[in-house]
């Protein structure tokens, strides 16, 4: 689906030029001569950039910019024929994101747009790590796929609550996880006061890891808030 831009200038010439321009990049264009109709425009589609005209025949771009950034953050690019230091400053201020000065090259203009939508793009849609499905901590091995864990080379037969209980400590490895919070993050249900389901599995786990209740190598208590993978 093509990024919709919206053009707004009361110079037809340069408006139709950009139309054109923008078109041979397959963007869908909004074209407009006022700010009224491209204010009623905005309320009504989903616009991805604007390139606003300062000076228009009913509402200055000025006024536009401010009026989409009450309820849009997509990129605004001021197009003028001012060159002003205060004026630039003031768009800028408003919530414009670029200022291009008139005469422009529109293959320079056509840069900008997409260097904008591309910013745009990676602001909102940042690049998330993959998941990990594999932790390998001083010699316990847990594969979230396979829903197999060893330890020291050797399969533990793991009930799959207990799988759970030593993932979620594994993927919070270094971090104190509560009692309350493994126990909702693994049963899915409200944590109850007095609830000793979460100790229990936890010691089950241990005899399974043959680690002493006292000095555990692997899954540490701290007491009165919670256990720990260091």
């Amino acid at each position: 689906m093509s990024e919709k831009i919206l053009i707004v200038d009361d110079e037809k010439e340069i408006a139709d030029l950009l139309e054109v321009y923008l078109k041979n990049e397959n963007y869908t264009v909004y074209k407009f001569y006022n700010g009224s109709d491209a204010l009623k425009c905005i309320e009504e589609n989903k616009i991805d950039l604007a390139i606003l005209d300062i000076m228009l025949p009913d509402i200055d771009g000025f006024h536009i910019c401010q009026k989409i950034r009450e309820k849009f953050y997509f990129p605004i690019i001021m197009l003028t024929a001012r060159i002003k230091d205060g004026e630039k400053i003031m768009g800028l201020t408003v919530g414009a994101d670029d200022y291009i000065t008139k005469p422009f090259n529109p293959l320079e203009v056509i840069a900008r747009v997409k260097t904008q939508l591309r910013r745009y793009r990676l602001y909102n849609n940042p690049v998330r790590p993959a998941e990990k499905n594999e932790y390998d901590i001083r010699g316990l091995t847990i594969n979230k796929d396979s829903h197999k864990c060893f330890l020291f080379g050797k399969e533990l037969q793991l009930t799959p609550i207990e799988f759970s209980i030593l993932w979620y400590l594994c993927e919070h490895q270094g971090k104190v996880v509560a009692s309350e919070e493994l126990f909702e993050a693994v049963w899915k249900e409200k944590y109850l006061n007095n609830n000793n389901t979460v100790m229990a599995h936890i010691g089950r786990l241990r005899e399974k890891m043959n680690e002493p209740a006292k000095n555990p190598k692997f899954i540490k208590t701290v007491w009165g808030v919670g256990y720990e993978i260091e």
